[in-house]
């Protein structure tokens, strides 16, 4: 179901990078949307964001304090809402093997407050952000990520007879966001010297925008307890950085503490349970109600090979240096040049 049937979204962790291009595109695409709630706990980057997206010109916005470890104030700020997307989360990899349980607070027991207090609203559709690092995790975000991809699929079995639904996206590196390496490789560019971890490293890519259209792609796809997987390209550490600095001595730092060297979306044992649209991959909740089979008859998706997994090395798709400079003109610093 488009998201044009409902009249109400809150938004969590909505004044982050996401968060901006997504109220971006809902306001243009549903102008007259009776109410969007950015709930955060950042009152700065609230009072910012409403310098850009205020009520004089955007009349159903609403600016609302809280953090998701605290489900009293969930509950309060969910009065009235259709829709959730659940963007909050702590996403630093160094910090959080470093403040293991304040991470555990907010991307564990924030995604469960969230679930309890959807299930004790008139929610009707929930959307929660994953990450790549949540497949086969090897450091605590990603843990605490994928225990949260478990918490929101299964909370479908538990909606009763509410017309309520819970799914989740799962993408690589957002193209420019906040603490990724292209704004990291244009600072350090002027030094003159490049830091690679490792030159066959591998990621995938994807940009604000296309996030953005996957998440809206899950409401109106949604079953209820899949995680949607977008295909996406990839490409190499080394050849990101031939694209930002060319003239650049490259240094090679190793691997950091927690950090693969090829980043997965799918694993071989998801394969079992893994659907593909064509344009997107779903792995579909393990202790649902529907079987792969039954799942396909409604949707028309079609069942991956057993064995088949998804990583940012094995894939088919791999941008180019001349294609890497275009996304990073477009997408991350106009004024970008080599």
């Amino acid at each position: 179901m488009s998201l044009s049937n409902y009249s109400s979204l809150l938004l969590t962790g909505g004044t982050g990078s996401f968060g901006k291009a997504f109220v971006k595109k809902i306001l243009d695409k549903y102008p007259n949307i009776e109410r969007l709630v950015i709930f955060s706990r950042d009152e700065l980057k609230q009072y910012e964001m409403s310098q850009i997206f205020n009520q004089s010109d955007y009349p159903g916005i609403r600016y609302f304090l809280g953090d998701v470890r605290d489900q009293e104030r969930l509950h309060r700020a969910l009065e009235g809402i259709d829709v959730v997307v659940h963007a909050a989360a702590l996403k630093q990899v160094p910090a959080a093997e470093y403040n293991p349980f304040e991470c555990i607070k907010t991307n564990i027991m924030g995604a469960q407050n969230l679930v309890e207090a959807c299930l004790e609203s008139d929610v009707k559709r929930v959307v929660a952000l994953s990450t790549d690092k949540a497949a086969a995790p090897i450091n605590l975000y990603g843990a605490t990520k994928l225990a949260s991809d478990k918490l929101i699929a299964a909370a479908n079995n538990i909606v009763g007879k509410r017309d309520l639904r819970f799914s989740i996206v799962r993408y690589g590196n957002v193209m420019g966001s906040r603490g990724s390496v292209i704004p990291y490789f244009l600072k350090q560019r002027k030094t003159g010297v490049l830091p690679i971890t490792d030159e066959a490293m591998t990621r995938f890519n994807i940009t604000l925008d296309e996030s953005v259209d996957l998440v809206i792609e899950a409401f109106e796809r949604t079953l209820g307890g899949e995680i949607f997987v977008p295909k996406i390209p990839s490409y190499r550490i080394g050849e990101l950085a031939e694209a930002i600095g060319p003239e650049c001595k490259k240094t090679i730092v190793g691997i950091r503490p927690g950090e693969k060297l090829h980043e997965e979306m799918i694993t071989s044992s998801d394969s079992f349970y893994t659907v593909d649209f064509g344009d997107t991959y779903a792995i579909l909740n393990v202790s649902g109600s529907l079987d792969v089979e039954d799942y396909c008859k409604i949707t028309k998706a079609k069942p991956v090979e057993h064995g088949m997994y998804y990583d940012s090395t094995n894939n088919e798709d791999f941008l180019t240096v001349e294609e890497l400079r275009k996304l990073i003109k477009e997408n991350v610093d106009p004024d970008f040049t080599v």
